[in-house]
């Protein structure tokens, strides 16, 4: 059975980092096209960012670039995004996701209800 497990989420003020994890049990990370994605109060989910299981490229939203970067440790089963330079509106609930890829991560990112399975999710939130 798949299994993910999203953490570091917490409260932090704007301009500063931090580091979601997500973890995965019952497959191997490196086989599967893993994604963070978000969801904000009335707002639809969106695709932040995604790492294929291939060559490892990478897709980031316009609104993250340059801010935020996903890396995955094949060693411990997990994926990352480090995130800095928090702004007030990357508030939102942070989940992972993974689906066996079957396209690039640029196509398939933006598209989070491609994803098959998903975490629970982590509260991000950046305020003063």
């Amino acid at each position: 059975q798949l299994q993910l497990v999203e953490s570091g989420g917490g409260l932090v003020q704007p301009g500063g980092s931090l580091r979601l994890s997500c973890t995965a049990s019952g497959f191997t990370v490196n086989y599967y096209a893993i994604g963070w994605f978000r969801q904000a109060p009335g707002k639809e989910r969106e695709g932040v960012s995604c790492i294929s299981s291939s060559d490892g490229s990478t897709y980031y939203a316009d609104s993250v670039k340059g801010r935020f970067t996903i890396s995955r440790d094949n060693a411990k089963n997990t994926v990352y995004l480090q995130m800095n330079s928090l702004k007030p509106e990357d508030t939102a609930v942070y989940y992972c996701a993974a689906e066996l890829s079957f396209s690039t991560v640029q196509a398939m990112c933006p598209l989070w209800n491609l994803f098959g399975s998903w975490g629970q999710g982590t509260q991000v939130t950046v305020s003063s």
